[in-house]
Formats: structure tokens, C-alpha cells, sequence
């Protein structure tokens, strides 16, 4: 959404061409233009993500209805699937058959003892989420562990897109080894094409920071012009995204018959992907599937500036001294407007160091490259400007 209000602003009250906006920022010309026609047709709340959900619910549901919910809820849990409200009807529409609401759904799945009513838990909005803005931005890896039938350990290799949650290898190893690491990340450059940049936690088959040397994997990422990039240790939450896919993974492993070799778990792993990729919507996208998100918008490329760059827009008033403030890198700056501008209600767009002041009617008061070494940006500007 910021990146989207951005781009809208930048043409409709800047008069930016949007040619200019798309080359400047790395996404393309006809996702600014749709996003443009979507704003001019229904203002800012136009560019917030559709709601997939029917218009209008019947009153009674009939119980042909709650027997397809009820059937599908069951094939779901058979195949180790998420088998959820939304899910189900995600599930029903693309049979072509009446959907009744998520919420509809869920309380038949009450009614007829498939759903047990948890506590609340802490609400979604209250944790900070960090997601690349374009397919292809930032891919995620990590290895987990698996056994096959008579308890050998086995390890699978995934690495899942940080935007659409597609998973894009998935492989099976007796053990894994920096080589296998790199052979996995070309299986998946193969398909998808090369990401702008990669995250792993700090297992030494991904980095060798702690030995004070370098793997094939970091050695070959370099070679690509793409960005390496690793958690803190002890943090596992920095890469949650495919830590999560894991769980969905041995969910899924765990309702099929225990395989008893590795080709025959990956055989397993990679009629998982598929369903993931092609008929699991995802709750994060919109409950859309992670192909139909990926497929949605240009994908990144080594070097993509979008892979880099963090877009915010933010509301604030000059104050009394002709000036505002804004965080960069945990420290507050402060950037003077103008003292003939003081008390008026200003948007700040920013894209990392680059920095737009403008009015709410979008004449551009300020426009400046922060410095992030210098608390106070832009005084000598104005101070030159008046000699």
C-alpha cells in the first residue's frame, strides 16, 4: 500500500510522468497506470487490496450446502491440507459450486463438531510484518528435518519467494551440503529466474561468517550481482516465512504414507509443492494461490531497486520552526520546509534518502537527499538560498 500511494502521488500531484515513476522505482508502467485509474475512480481506499469476498450471503444455508462443506473439509484433512474456512470456500468456488461466506462456513463447521472455538489470541495487526514488495525480491531458505519409515533422519532443503510465498525448490537430502545448497538455488533460477536478493539464517551451509571465510553459495550470489543477506543469530522470526512453510510442508508429510527412501519422499515433496503452489490460496495474499501472486506483478531482477529501497509516506505539520521530523535507521531527523511554511499540513514521500515535501494539493515545498550522518537536514540550503 505505501508503495502504491507513493507511485499515485508521484503522478497525480507531482504531474510525474508515469514512465518516469516506473523506471525510477522498478516496478512497471502498467501497474502504475492501473493504480492511477484505480485512485481517480475511487480515491485512496481504491488502492487497498479487494476483498474476495461474495456480496451478499442467503440467510439459510441449505443442507446440500453444508454436506459439500463438510465433504470437502474431509478430503482436505485426508491429503494433510489446510482445511479452514476460507480454504473450503476457495475450494467450492473453483468447483463452480454455491459458496456461502467464510463465516457462513465456519459456523457449520461448528455446528456439525469439526471446530472447536479457541481462546483469542493476540490479533494480527499487533505484530510487524515485513514483506518484499515484488515477486522475485527476496527468496528465503532453510533446511529441515524429516524421517523416513524405520526412523532414518533425512534433511529437505526449501526456499520459498518472500512476496508470494510460491515455493521455489523444495529438495530431499541425506544430508545437506553447501553444494546442494547452490545446485538447489540454481534448480530453482532454472524456473523462476535469478532473485535481486537471498535470505538464510546463519546455518554454515548458507554462510561461513563465523569461520571467517566464504561458501560456493555466497561466492556464486556475488558472481550474480545478488544481495546476501542473513538473520542474527538466534533469531529464527527474521525468516518466519519459510519457517512457516516447513510446518505446511510436514503437515502435509504427515498425512501420506511414511515413505521409505528418498526418492520416494521426494516424490512426496513435490506433489506437496505443486498443490501449494496451485490450489492452496494463501490467507497473506489475499487468499489467493502463491502462483496467482507471483504471476501478478514484474518480478524483480539483481540489482532491482525496489530490493533495496523502503517506500513510506507520512502525514505531518511544519512546525513553528519551519520544520519536521522523520526516523532514518532508528534516529530522528529534522528537516526544515521553510519558516513560511510553518503550520501547514505537509505528506513526506519517502524512498530511502530521497525525500519529497509536498503540500496536500501537491506543490512540492521540500525535495532533498537525507544525509544520515547529520541530524538537522537542509538549514544550510535555505541559509545559502537567502544571501
Amino acid at each position: 500500500m505505501q508503495l502504491a500511494r507513493y507511485v499515485v502521488d508521484a503522478v497525480v500531484l507531482e504531474g510525474r510522468s508515469m514512465r518516469e515513476v516506473a523506471r525510477t522505482h522498478g516496478v512497471s508502467k502498467s501497474w502504475v497506470a492501473v493504480l492511477v485509474a484505480r485512485y481517480r475512480a475511487g480515491g485512496y481506499e481504491a488502492l487497498e487490496p479487494r476483498s474476495k469476498r461474495p456480496l451478499r450471503s442467503p440467510r439459510r444455508t441449505s443442507e446440500a450446502i453444508e454436506d459439500q462443506i463438510v465433504l470437502v473439509r474431509k478430503q482436505l484433512v485426508e491429503d494433510g491440507l489446510d482445511a479452514g474456512a476460507a480454504t473450503i470456500a476457495w475450494h467450492l468456488e473453483r468447483r463452480g459450486q454455491a459458496v456461502p461466506s467464510v463465516s457462513t462456513i465456519w459456523r457449520v463447521l461448528v455446528r456439525r463438531g469439526f471446530v472447536v472455538p479457541e481462546p483469542k489470541k493476540r490479533p494480527t495487526s499487533s505484530y510487524l510484518r515485513f514483506e518484499a514488495t515484488l515477486p522475485n525480491e527476496r527468496w528465503q531458505a532453510d533446511m529441515t528435518h524429516w524421517r523416513l519409515r524405520g526412523g532414518r533422519e533425512v534433511e529437505i532443503l526449501n526456499v520459498i519467494d518472500d512476496h508470494s510465498r510460491l515455493a521455489v525448490a523444495a529438495r530431499v537430502f541425506s544430508t545437506v551440503k553447501g553444494a546442494d545448497v547452490l545446485d538447489t538455488f540454481r534448480l530453482g533460477c532454472a524456473t523462476w529466474g535469478f532473485p535481486a536478493s537471498v535470505l538464510t539464517d546463519n546455518g554454515a551451509i548458507f554462510n561461513a561468517e563465523s569461520r571467517k571465510g566464504r561458501t560456493v553459495f555466497e561466492t556464486e550470489l556475488e558472481s550474480l550481482g545478488i544481495v546476501y543477506k542473513h538473520s542474527r543469530p538466534y533469531h529464527p522470526q527474521t525468516c518466519g516465512k519459510v519457517e512457516r512453510f516447513h510446518q505446511t510442508m510436514k503437515r502435509y508429510l504427515a498425512r501420506q504414507r511414511p515413505a521409505g527412501s528418498l526418492v520416494a519422499l521426494q516424490a512426496q515433496v513435490d506433489a506437496f509443492v505443486t498443490a501449494y503452489n496451485t490450489q492452496r490460496p494463501h490467507r497473506a495474499k489475499g487468499r489467493h494461490t502463491p502462483l496467482e501472486a507471483w504471476e501478478a506483478r514484474d518480478r524483480a531482477i539483481p540489482g532491482t531497486p525496489s530490493a533495496t529501497t523502503h517506500f513510506r509516506v507520512r502525514t505531518d505539520k511544519v512546525d513553528t520552526h519551519g520544520g519536521v521530523t522523520l526516523r532514518y535507521d532508528s534516529k530522528l531527523l529534522r528537516i526544515h520546509v521553510g519558516w513560511a511554511h510553518k503550520g501547514t499540513p505537509v505528506r513526506l514521500y519517502v524512498a530511502d534518502l530521497d525525500v519529497r515535501v509536498l503540500t496536500f494539493e501537491g506543490e512540492v515545498l521540500r525535495h532533498l537527499t537525507l544525509d544520515p550522518a547529520k541530524r538537522y537536514q537542509g538549514y544550510e540550503q535555505e541559509v545559502r538560498e537567502a544571501e
